[in-house]
């Protein structure tokens, strides 16, 4: 009996889709019409209007989809609920144009809709301008390197404190390939002691002065303090790099915007708990966006950070990293730093110096997730696997050969 060689072909995305359909021969407006319909795609909304969710679970129904809603919607026992739509691109495409002349406020719904599906297409390769330093993103995947400046953070603590030594590390890193340095001055474990602005800019300032005219890749400062930020891009930084994504310091998003420097802003919070992780980690970095937007920053100016081993438990920080490709929802440039982490010791049981090929593990998820930027202390080990997982995930799967 023949068996017509049945087999499963995997398609993230409409691209994809279109490249695996032109191979079979389908007519050019066929393809166009045909690779939406191929991929599908769960949508969640939360906290939703009755009246909203009908609508939505009716019109999601009506283009052929579905769309998950709480049990007692239908008795109306609840005032709101979350909604998750079920459907291929296609249907959902055509759930968005219908609800862009409904009224209730959906016309933003099918808007967003229409964004957030964009944004899980494969990114085109751009150029960021980093106050005269160029990176280009959406080709391969960046990586930053780790330069802390400190007696006192979890994994190199005084290790550079020594001016030459930085100045030899930071070589020493672009020479092994680096694309950004975050240079930081104050350590951010756990239980660490914060110090000044002024002791800060104390460290910072010999090593940011002799990098920016010796290295030739844009300079990051790891700093949450606004006073240590306008000091730093003074003196020529590129990049501000803050854990609490320009929340803790309420001058930082002015600062970074008069500065017009890119920004990494990272999600924390003090305690672990959360109503819905994934949520609120999303709710946080929008708010972050915000910020940044209303100083004039916008599009890959805007960089994001899930917060690996910050404000979470190493259950949550797992939970995170298997979720990763969902932070592309937002539309911004994404950055993964778990290099050395807790989450890594705690589930491998390892101290900080034997932590390498697992942190170059997690490193390697992140380039299948769609990560943008990977921040490491370890760059050549780092940088050869991010290389190899690039070659093989930024190809478009069933452009290279007949029959895909």
């Amino acid at each position: 009996m023949e068996s017509y060689g049945m087999r499963w072909v995997t398609l993230d995305n409409v691209a994809e889709a279109k490249k695996s359909l032109t191979v079979i021969g389908s007519d050019v407006a066929g393809v166009g019409l045909m690779a939406g319909k191929g991929i599908g795609r769960g949508i969640k909304l939360e906290q939703v209007p009755l009246r909203v969710a009908h609508i939505l679970k009716q019109e999601m129904l009506s283009v052929g989809g579905d769309a998950a809603v709480h049990r007692d919607v239908i008795t109306h026992n609840v005032d709101a609920t979350d909604i998750m739509l079920l459907g291929t691109v296609r249907q959902l495409e055509h759930l968005a144009n219908k609800v862009l002349a409904q009224p209730f406020g959906l016309k933003k719904v099918g808007h967003d809709l229409k964004q957030l599906l964009s944004f899980l297409e494969p990114p085109k390769t751009r150029i960021l301008n980093c106050r005269g330093r160029e990176l280009k993103l959406g080709e391969r995947t960046l990586i930053m390197g780790i330069l802390n400046v400190t007696p006192d953070s979890f994994s190199d603590g005084g290790k550079y404190f020594n001016l030459d030594d930085a100045i030899r590390q930071a070589e020493r890193m672009v020479e092994e390939g680096v694309d950004i340095l975050d240079l930081g001055a104050e350590s951010t474990r756990p239980n660490h002691e914060s110090v000044s602005v002024e002791e800060e800019w104390h460290r910072l300032e010999p090593v940011l002065k002799a990098l920016v005219e010796r290295v030739n890749v844009p300079v990051s400062i790891d700093t949450y303090k606004a006073g240590v930020a306008a000091k730093a891009l003074e003196a020529g930084a590129h990049i501000i790099n803050d854990i609490w994504g320009l929340q803790k310091d309420p001058e930082m998003a002015r600062v970074v915007g008069h500065y017009q420097a890119p920004v990494i802003v990272m999600h924390n919070q003090n305690g672990t708990n959360y109503h819905h992780l994934m949520g609120d980690i999303l709710a946080f970095l929008r708010y972050s966006i915000e910020l940044a937007e209303a100083h004039g920053l916008s599009g890959d100016q805007i960089v994001l950070d899930p917060g690996i081993g910050f404000g979470k438990t190493t259950e949550q920080n797992l939970e995170v990293m298997a979720r990763l490709a969902e932070f592309k929802t937002l539309g911004h440039p994404i950055l993964l730093a778990t290099s050395r982490k807790s989450m890594i010791g705690n589930t491998l049981n390892l101290p900080v110096d034997q932590r390498v090929e697992a942190t170059v593990a997690t490193s390697v998820l992140g380039v299948a997730a769609g990560m943008d930027i990977i921040r490491v202390h370890d760059v050549q080990a780092n940088r050869r696997a991010v290389l190899m997982a690039d070659a093989i995930m930024r190809r478009q799967r069933g452009v290279n050969y007949v029959g895909a």
